[in-house]
Formats: structure tokens, sequence, C-alpha cells
């Protein structure tokens, strides 16, 4: 039973487990079943969506091409004719499926933009020229995928842009034109065809015609990046050159044409260039400048600075290239000492860089720097905006001001201490110094003399005490008349009122003023009227004594010869006792140095009026020292000394008076016989120099002592050796008569010598003009 009824249970639960397998089966086909059908709609409606989008895709001509991070082709979109146009307008290369011959092509085109959207993500906007047409090329990325838009351009996209660029840009002032695709010119307007010289715009397509070469080069640019792109460019038409600014902007939308401008600037870079160069003169003029110049911008910048400044305070011209600021300029001109030294730097800066603010220049300032220099500093504004700085060394300037002001004090107490009265009056007239003599002379006091403003004023003061107006007038000519001939020096002499003698005169000065100086010359005038006279009197008493002189020795000279005739007689008498000749011969002796004595005083008397002339010839002084040795000879030797003559043969002729110079020889050995003792001797000699002949009488007598040789040859003096006479002072003119000279040289004890210095050829005064050899 329990079998049974195990077996009855185990088939009853395989039964129901059975029933419920089936059940459960079932409902799984139903729900499996159901979700098949969801599928298949889903699927289906996918299939419709896709063949719908492919179906969108084939009815344009544009290709899409999907790519892998790798650059290659992952999937291609659009009509297979479309793609296979694009292949051969393209140019892909043949035997290579048409996707990737016309990716290839595209890779060698525009390879930059496709390595930018693979690598970077960038999209792009291109065009491709074909052979047949433009196509378009755009580059996107969607979903991490690379996807390439290719699409050719309608020919009626030409004519749009003409139809919607044309009219607006036919009017314009500027040449515009419109350039397709493949750069050609598709339109232009009136003043584009103006600049050209093309008649029509279709003579214009048909020739080719550009505006400039340039120009289109920067149209090809922007077709290329499609970006708006700018140039400056110079072309030469209608007889004058002028100045393009190109702009070339891609036209909006796909149809890849670009419209380009030309603006006329010619007179703004005309303007330009003539500011650049007045800028450059201006710079070179102040580089030329002497004071040092620096300009900072509005940005407190060095904008400019020349030469001078440089060289004033010996900066780097590096660093000044730099265009430092104006604080960190003045900071290294205190680092190097070139500033003034001020307790408090920082306002002291601080008040510098305000003046960037001012509208109106500052007074001129003076830094007195730790070198010793002083400067002039002027600031204005400068009217680009900034500061304009003007550094004048003025250290030289006050020096020579100090100096002109210590001198004008000088020259002001130098004109305070004449006894002239003096006054110097300007260019302009104005009556600039005096002295206190001026005020004195004409009883003028300082105070009226500074009141007076001009020369007239002055003359008006002064007229009174000498009332002459024609004096007055040529003063003021001399004073204020520009004309260098009326500004000579002048003189003259007037009387005043007051009965004085006053002398005046004019110097020019030269710095335009004129020194006018009164003196009274009363007293000079009395003086040289009493000179007058004395002269007068001391003419006639000359007179009176050559006459006197003449009459003496006129006198004196008869009983003389009668006295020395009779003597020789008495001496020759026979029967005469031997002491009586002797008297005789000693008054015939006498009598001779007497006439000789009154033959000297009136030489000397010829000399000193200048009536002595010269009989000039060629004189052998060998000969003229033998004569004159024969004639002393006898009294030298009767002394017990010896006479001796030295000459040289070669001793060439001198041109002199013969017997002059043998009157001076004759006295000097008349001299030296009287001097000379026993056993002494008497030396006579002669020679040449290089422009003179020297003659030398000494002896060996009792010299001369030293305080006598200086009078030596003084008139009318007693000496020891040749007694009161003229002898020695007669040897004197009648050598300096030849234009010689003589002197002395004596040892007290030793002796004396005298040296006659005779020129080779006489140039004395008093010799006859025909006489003299030049």
């Amino acid at each position: 039973m329990a079998e049974a009824e195990i077996a009855y249970a185990a088939t009853a639960g395989a039964a129901g487990l059975a029933l419920a397998v089936s059940a459960w089966a079932w409902r799984l086909r139903a729900r499996l079943s159901a979700r098949e059908l969801a599928v298949s709609s889903v699927d289906e409606d996918r299939r419709r969506a896709l063949f719908d989008r492919e179906a969108a895709l084939s009815a344009f001509d544009d290709v899409r091409l999907s790519l892998t991070p790798k650059g290659r082709i992952d999937q291609v979109m659009g009509a297979p004719d479309a793609l296979e146009a694009a292949r051969r307008d393209l140019g892909g290369r043949s035997g290579v499926a048409a996707a990737d011959g016309v990716l290839a092509r595209l890779a060698e085109i525009h390879s930059a933009r496709l390595q930018a959207l693979f690598l970077e993500g960038s999209p792009f906007d291109a065009l491709v020229e074909g052979g047949e047409r433009a196509w378009r090329l755009e580059g996107r990325i969607v979903g991490g995928t690379a996807w390439l838009r290719l699409e050719p351009l309608a020919a009626g996209a030409e004519t749009a842009v003409e139809s919607g660029l044309g009219v607006l840009a036919d009017a314009s002032p500027v040449p515009t034109w419109v350039l397709n695709p493949a750069g050609r010119l598709a339109w232009a307007n009136r003043a584009w065809l103006e600049e050209t010289g093309c008649p029509s715009l279709e003579a214009a397509i048909a020739s080719g015609a550009s505006f400039d070469r340039a120009a289109d080069a920067l149209a090809a640019e922007a077709q290329r990046l499609g970006l708006r792109q700018e140039g400056f460019r110079w072309t030469t038409g209608g007889g004058r050159r002028r100045a393009w600014r190109v702009v070339v902007e891609p036209a909006a939308g796909p149809s890849g044409a670009v419209i380009a401008f030309a603006l006329d600037v010619t007179e703004a870079e005309e303007t330009r260039d003539t500011l650049r160069r007045h800028v450059e003169a201006h710079d070179e003029t102040l580089n030329h400048l002497a004071d040092a110049v620096a300009i900072f911008g509005p940005a407190k910048r060095l904008a400019f600075h020349n030469t001078a400044f440089q060289t004033l305070f010996d900066i780097d011209p590096a660093w000044l290239d730099e265009r430092p600021t104006h604080a960190e300029l003045l900071d290294r001109l205190r680092q190097r000492r070139l500033l003034p030294e001020v307790i408090d730097y920082a306002g002291w800066k601080a008040n510098e860089l305000d003046f960037y603010g001012a509208a109106q220049a500052a007074p001129d300032d003076s830094w007195s720097l730790p070198d010793g220099r002083t400067l002039r500093i002027v600031r204005q504004p400068h009217p680009l905006g900034g500061v304009l700085l003007i550094f004048s060394d003025i250290t030289d300037e006050l020096k020579l001001r100090s100096r002109f002001n210590a001198q004008l004090q000088v020259q002001t107490a130098t004109l305070d201490k004449l006894n002239d009265a003096v006054a110097v009056f300007g260019s302009d007239g104005r009556m600039r110094l005096h002295n206190e003599a001026f005020e004195a002379f004409w009883g003028v006091g300082a105070e009226r003399l500074t009141a007076a403003s001009d020369f007239d004023a002055v003359a008006a003061l002064c007229e009174p005490v000498l009332p002459d107006p024609s004096l007055w007038l040529g003063l003021k000519a001399r004073v204020a008349d520009p004309d260098p001939e009326s500004r000579v020096p002048i003189s003259g002499e007037g009387r005043t009122a007051d009965g004085r003698f006053a002398a005046w005169q004019t110097r020019p000065l030269p710095d335009g003023a004129t020194l006018v100086a009164f003196s009274d010359v009363t007293a000079r005038r009395a003086l040289e009227q009493a000179l007058a006279q004395r002269e007068a009197a001391l003419q006639e008493s000359q007179a009176l004594k050559r006459e006197f002189v003449g009459s003496v020795s006129y006198e004196l000279r008869t009983p003389l010869t009668t006295i020395v005739g009779y003597s020789e007689l008495l001496e020759t008498m026979g029967d005469l006792p031997e002491r009586s000749r002797q008297h005789a011969g000693a008054i015939r002796v006498a009598a001779s140095q007497l006439a000789r004595s009154i033959d000297d005083v009136l030489d000397m008397s010829q000399i000193d009026a200048g009536e002595m002339e010269l009989t000039l010839g060629d004189v052998r002084v060998c000969d003229l020292l033998d004569e004159a040795a024969d004639k002393v000879r006898a009294r030298v030797e009767g002394r017990g000394a010896t006479l001796t003559v030295s000459c040289p043969p070669d001793l060439s002729p001198i041109r002199a008076d013969a017997r002059r110079i043998g009157q001076a020889i004759d006295h000097l050995l008349e001299n030296a016989a009287r001097a000379v003792s026993e056993g002494g001797e008497v030396r006579l000699s002669a020679e040449r120099g290089a422009s003179e002949a020297r003659i030398r009488i000494a002896d060996t007598g009792r010299g001369i002592p030293y305080h006598l040789q200086p009078h030596v040859f003084d008139r009318f003096v007693r000496r020891e050796r040749g007694g009161p006479g003229v002898g020695l002072a007669l040897v004197k003119a009648l050598v300096e008569l030849h234009g010689g000279w003589a002197e002395v040289e004596s040892e007290p004890g030793k002796g004396a010598a005298f040296i006659l210095h005779l020129p080779l050829q006489a140039a004395g005064a008093a010799a006859a003009p025909e006489l003299q050899l030049n």
C-alpha cells in the first residue's frame, strides 16, 4: 500500500510538475513572441529610418566620410555617383576606391586642417578647387568621430553672389571686387574699373585684369583659411603713386567667394610720412642742441633723449634704449650722485613726478650737483602727453657772470679813482656807468643822473656847464647811431661857462656801448703855454750860445795863432838862451792845446745842434791806425814807454769819415800817452766782427777808479787823467754819429782800454742822405 501510494503520489506529482512546466513554457513562449514582435517592429522602424536617411543623403550631391582616429575611412555616406564625381573632379588616383581617392586628394590639399581635426578636434570650412567646379569641404567632430562633408558648389552660386553684393558694392566710392572660388574675377564696381582702366566688367573678366598681384595673393590666402585678411600696397596709376589698404573678407554662405575692398590711404600715408620726417628732423635738431633734452611719455617712460642728455649725465646708451621710467632714471642718477643732495629724497622725487598732471610749464629750477656743476631745469607739458625736460649746464655761465660782476665792480671802483669825468652809454642811449668825477665835473648829483632815462636827459643836465649844442649833437650821434662809421673815436676841446678848458673824447666799446670822457685841462693848457714860452727862450739862448761860442772862438783863435807863430820863431833863433827856448816851446804847446780845446768845443756845439755832417768814404783802418801812431809815438817813447800797433792785413775798409775817426783816435792816444809811465806800453789794435770793426786803445798806466768809470764820457767833468774838457765826450759823440758806440775797460793800477765799435757802414743821422749806403 505504501509503495502504491508512493507511486501514485509520485505519478501525481510528476503530472502536476509537467502541467506546471507546460504552463510556464506556454507563458514564456507567449512572452518571447511578444518581445520578438516588439523587436521586429523596432528593427523595422530603424531600417525604415536608416533607409529614409540614406535616401535623404542620396537625394543631394554631397558626400560624407566617417574617419577613424588613424585617418582611415570608416563609413561612406552619399550617392555613389556623387562620390565618383568628386574623385574624378578632384583628381583622385585611379585604381583606388572612390572614397579613398577623394580622402587622399583632400589630405594633399588640407593636410594641416585634417591633422588639427584628428588631434585637436578643431572644426573647419574650406574650399577645394576641382577640375570643373569648386567643392566645399567641412570637418566636424561628432561623438568622438571625425566627419568630412564634401559638397559641390552650384554654377549659379556666382550669380547669386553678384546679385546679392553687386548692387551695394557698385555704389561704393572705393574699389571693390569679388573673386570666385577659383580666384578669378567675378564682379567689380565702377571705382575698381576706373582704377584699373577697364571699360567694362565683361572686358575686365575677359582680359583677366587684376587690381594688384599682391592683393590677389591676399584673396587666395583668405579663401584658403576662410578668415579675413588685410594688407598694405602701393600702386602707380594715372601719373601718381597711391597707397591702398586692402581688406579681403570671405563671403557668407558656402559659395567660397571672397569680397575685396581697396581703401585709399594715400593722404594718410603721406601725412604719416610727413609726420615721420618731421619727427626725425625734430629729433635730429634736438640732437644738435647743446642743451640736454629728455621726453617722457604719458606712461612716464623715456620716449626720447638727445645726445647731449647722454653726455651730460654719462649714462649707458643701452640702458636708455630700454626706455626706463622717470622714477628709475632719478634713482639711477641718485646712485651716481648726479642729483641734488636732499634730506627727504622720497618727497623730492614725488614732487618731481607730480608735474605730469600740470597744465602749464613750471618755473625754471636749478640743480646744484655734488660734482660742482649747476644745471638749469625747464619742465613743460609735451603736446602729445608726458613731460619735456631741458637740462642746461650753466656752471660756466655762472662763473662768467660772477667774473663779470666782479669785473664790473672793479671797473666801477677804477672809474671812481679817475680824475677824468667818465660815463658809459649803451647802444640804446641809456647811461650804464659813471664815476664820481663825472658828478663833480658837471655839478650834478648822483640821484639826478640815475633818474635821467637817456642821453638827451643827461645832456640836458650838463648843457648849462658846457653850452655847445653842436657838441651834444655830435656825442649823441656817436652814442646812438648804429652805423660803424659814426662810432669812430673822436675828441675835442671846449670852454665851459665858468672859464675852464674842458677836453672830451669818445671811445666805442666792443659790446656796442660808448665811453665818453671829460677832463679839466685848464692847468695843462697853462703849463703848455709856460713850456712854449720857455722853449722859445731856450731856443733863443741856444742861438745866443752858438753865436757866443763862435765869436769867442774866433776872437781867441787870432791871438793864439800869433802866440804860436812868435813862439815857433823864438825857438828858431840861434842866440836865444836854452832856458828861454824851452819857455818859448812851452808857450807854443800850451797855445796849441788851447786851440785844440776850442776846436773840440766848437765840434761839440755843432754835434749838439745837429749841424755836423760826415764826409763818408772808404777808410782803411790799418792806415788810420798807423797815421795816428806816428803822431804820438815820439811822446810815448819820450816817457820811456813803447807803442805797438796790431792790425790784421785782411781787414777790409769800412764806410766812415776818416777825419772824424782819426780825431777820436788821436784824443784816446793822447790820453794814453799822458797816462803811461816809464817802462809801460800803449797798444793800438783793430779787429773785425760780424757787423762792426772794433778799434782798441789800451795802456798800462794808472787806470781809472771804479766810481769814475760810469762818468768817463761825460762832458765838462774834471778827471784825474785828461783834466777838464770835452775830449772823451767828443770821442763818444763822434762814434755815435757814425752809428757806433764807445766803451771803457779799466782796472785801477793796471791800465785802461777804450774800445770804439764802428759799423761797417756809417748810419749816422747827421750824415748827408746822398752819402748814406744801405
